[in-house]
């Protein structure tokens, strides 16, 4: 039977070579197997054609019949691991709360503790005319927040 753990052995064993990361593994029904991996600068097809090639030659098809997939996680799947988070400090992000408040802002830095977010809101402040550009320093922990993705623009 082929499990969770016993792929992650041999996708760690792949990028310590490296410096690809394993976003996520799964395995569904049917032994539909599919391995989520990045790195710092960008997955290339090349990179997920190595690992799905390793992760092949060390799988017996005679034993258990399997469907593979490789990929880098798309530009609208939320973050799933803190080193997601660090890959994109200082870039425009969307975090949903537990609690169902979104924010949007520019990641500061992610620690094992939790995230900063500078977030920019134009408020009415006593005393001045119109709406003021308010920046706020926004702390989360990892415990506070249900799904983060990073802001697409064009």
């Amino acid at each position: 039977m082929i499990t969770i753990d016993s792929i992650k052995k041999l996708t760690d064993s792949k990028i310590a070579e490296g410096a690809n990361f394993i976003v996520d593994i799964a395995i569904k029904q049917g032994n539909k197997i599919t391995v989520l991996l990045d790195n710092d600068n960008g997955v290339s097809i090349k990179d997920c054609v190595e690992m799905s090639r390793h992760i092949e030659s060390n799988l017996d098809r005679e034993k258990d019949d399997f469907e593979l997939n490789v990929m880098s996680p798309g530009l609208t799947e939320p973050f799933k691991i803190l080193r997601q988070y660090q890959k994109n400090v200082g870039k425009q992000i969307d975090v949903l709360t537990k609690e169902g408040k979104k924010l949007s802002g520019k990641l500061l830095f992610a620690t094992e503790e939790g995230i900063e977010l500078e977030s920019k809101v134009k408020e009415k402040v006593e005393g001045k005319k119109g709406k003021q550009l308010i920046i706020n320093n926004i702390k989360l922990t990892f415990n506070q927040i249900k799904e983060t993705k990073i802001v697409i623009s064009f």
